[in-house]
This record gives structure tokens, C-alpha cells and sequence, in this order.
């Protein structure tokens, strides 16, 4: 939480305790010291600590009348205090929003290689999902306050802004990103977006959404690497349901959940030795020191091998792909420092 907010709130909390303690103080010493009701008790409290200069319940005597007095001096300070808490913290309100995104700005410069999400609507938030269970650093993307302010995180770094603009993009850090994922509704903006991003980072990969088939290939010219279509995938899901549905339960199974529900793992064949000598599948030998199966290679020029043979060579800039039980992933995740 910022410190800032926290001592407001400290000082806030205070406030109401002190003035609940004035009224209860109150209520007791006249229920006491005058033998009132419960609710006349109450009535000269209020009437006592607001200064609304109504007449008393009937006459006090001596320790009613100095017990009033000490009652109405507390009041004062105790309201004054209240009053004095609430007025600064509305008006270093947007001092608040100011400095709690210049401290997300603070996170967000810090990035680099990082992924940017454009749109936080249905797709945005489900990749960020995703990304938040791999732990991947990356930047949201929305131009609706609403959706922010309902929706955001201390994990979910954020620029509040319009994607189609440059300056919003160079304020995500696009020119350091590794990735942007346009997930925005309308095409026409995705393909906008994909068209700033291409210009400022030629080298980025680029995801865009699409919602008509008829801009799969526009996006695609405009400098898109990858263009998804949910509606084509979500009715291919559906009839893949009715034709092999176990083996796409089993897929759906290898999907992430959660941070311990990560069944596969793709990993570049770097990070798994030093050594110049270029090594096999079966040097690695993952199965006996993690548990985890071997179940598909990429070379370097994007070719793709399911199910490679033991003796596959790994050479630099390629990538196996690993499947496993949760536990295993983690083993080989920590065995590795994969990150």
C-alpha cells in the first residue's frame, strides 16, 4: 500500500475512534451524573458536541454543568481534528493518484524485454493471467479509467492512456519490450496499433487480436508476427468437444490455473548447459534428474519436431519443450533457474 494512503487512513481511523469515544464519554456522564434516559443521554451528547444551541432535557446542576463544559471544549478539538483530517486527504487526493503513478511509472522504467498488454477487456485480462503464473513482467495498456480502477493491481503495472498514440506506447517502454499483445476490440485499432509498435521496435514480437477474418491479413502486412482469432478458435474448441473429446479435456488439463498448475514448460536449449560441446536429449538425461518428458523440439530457423528421438543434437537458438507434473516443473524450473 502507499505510504502515503496508509497514513491518511492511520489518521482517519483516529478521528472516528476519538469522536465514537467523545459520544460514548457523553452518553455515560449525563446518563450518570443527571439520571437521563438512554436516548435523552444521547440527544444532549449530540446537541452538546455539535453546538446547535438547543435547550437541555431539563436543568443541570453543578457537575453536570462543568462535566458539559469539559464536554463541549473536547468536542471542539475532537471535531476540529476530524474535520482538519478529511479536508487534507480531498485535497491531496490527486496528489495521491499523482505520486501512486509515479511510482508505477518508477516499476514500468525498470522493465526491460518485458510484454505489453493493449486493452484490458476479456482477452487482456486473461493473458495477464498468464503471464502473472510465469511470472512474466509486463505493462497493461487501457485507456478506460473505470476499467482501472476496478480491475488494477499492485501486480498489474498500468498506463492509463489511449495505445494508439505513440507517446503512451513509449511510456509502456515499447522500445525495450520483447512482445506486445494488441488485445484491443475493434480491429481498426489493433491494426493502428500494430503499425506504431512495428515503427518504433522493428524488431518486437507483435500478437493482435482480430474479430473479422478479413483483417487476419491486413494485420499480418501491418507487422503483426501472430493474429488470433477467439471466435474461429472458440467454435474449432467447441466442435473439437464433440469429436475428440478426451484428448481436448487432456489438453484443456494442460492448461495454467495457477502458479502450482503449470504442466509444460518451453525451454531454450541455453539455459540448460554451458559446455561449447554441443549435447542430445538424452545427455540431459530430464526424466531421471526431474521426472519431466521431452515431448517436441524447435530448431533455430522454426522448424518444429513432436516427439524427438533421444539422440536429437541440441544446437544453440533452439528450444525443447518439456511435460510434466506440477512438482516436476518446479523441480526443473529451480534445477535450471528457468525464469
Amino acid at each position: 500500500m502507499n505510504p502515503l494512503i496508509k497514513f491518511f487512513r492511520t489518521k482517519i481511523y483516529t478521528a472516528i475512534f476519538l469522536l465514537c469515544l467523545i459520544l460514548i464519554v457523553g452518553v455515560l456522564g449525563f446518563k450518570v451524573m443527571s439520571d437521563y434516559t438512554w436516548v435523552d443521554s444521547l440527544y444532549m451528547t449530540v446537541i452538546t458536541i455539535t453546538t446547535v444551541g438547543f435547550g437541555e432535557v431539563q436543568p443541570l446542576d453543578d457537575n453536570a454543568k462543568i462535566f458539559t463544559i469539559f464536554l463541549i471544549l473536547a468536542s471542539v478539538i475532537i471535531l476540529g481534528y476530524a474535520i482538519t483530517v478529511i479536508t487534507e486527504y480531498i485535497l491531496s487526493k490527486n496528489d495521491i493518484e499523482e505520486l501512486k503513478q509515479k511510482e508505477m511509472q518508477k516499476k514500468i522504467d525498470s522493465f526491460n524485454n518485458h510484454i505489453i498488454i493493449c486493452g484490458y477487456g476479456r482477452n487482456g485480462k486473461q493473458a495477464a493471467k498468464k503471464l502473472l503464473a510465469y511470472k512474466k513482467p509486463f505493462v497493461v495498456i487501457e485507456k478506460n479509467k473505470e476499467v482501472l480502477e476496478k480491475f488494477q493491481s499492485e501486480m498489474v503495472p498500468f498506463v492509463l492512456g489511449n495505445a494508439n498514440e505513440d507517446e503512451v506506447l513509449l511510456t509502456a517502454g515499447i522500445d525495450r519490450a520483447d512482445t506486445l499483445i494488441s488485445a484491443l476490440p475493434n480491429d481498426a485499432d489493433n491494426l493502428f496499433v500494430v503499425l506504431s509498435a512495428r515503427q518504433i521496435n522493428k524488431g518486437m514480437n507483435i500478437i493482435s487480436r482480430a474479430s473479422q477474418e478479413t483483417s487476419y491479413q491486413k494485420l499480418k502486412l501491418a507487422g503483426a508476427n501472430n493474429v488470433i482469432l477467439p471466435d474461429r478458435i472458440g467454435g474449432d474448441h467447441m466442435a473439437s468437444l464433440v469429436v475428440v473429446p478426451d484428448l481436448i479435456e487432456f489438453i484443456d488439463n494442460l492448461s495454467i490455473v495457477g502458479e502450482t498448475n503449470i504442466n509444460i514448460e518451453e525451454i531454450a536449449v541455453e539455459k540448460l548447459y554451458n559446455s561449447s560441446d554441443v549435447k542430445t536429449i538424452r545427455d540431459l538425461d530430464l526424466r531421471k534428474k526431474t521426472g519431466c518428458t521431452v515431448i517436441g523440439f524447435k530448431d533455430g530457423n522454426g522448424e518444429y519436431i513432436v516427439n524427438p528421438e533421444a539422440d536429437l543434437k541440441l544446437v544453440p537458438s533452439s528450444k525443447i519443450i518439456v511435460l510434466g507434473r506440477p512438482e516436476q516443473i518446479q523441480k526443473l524450473n529451480s534445477l535450471y533457474d528457468i525464469t
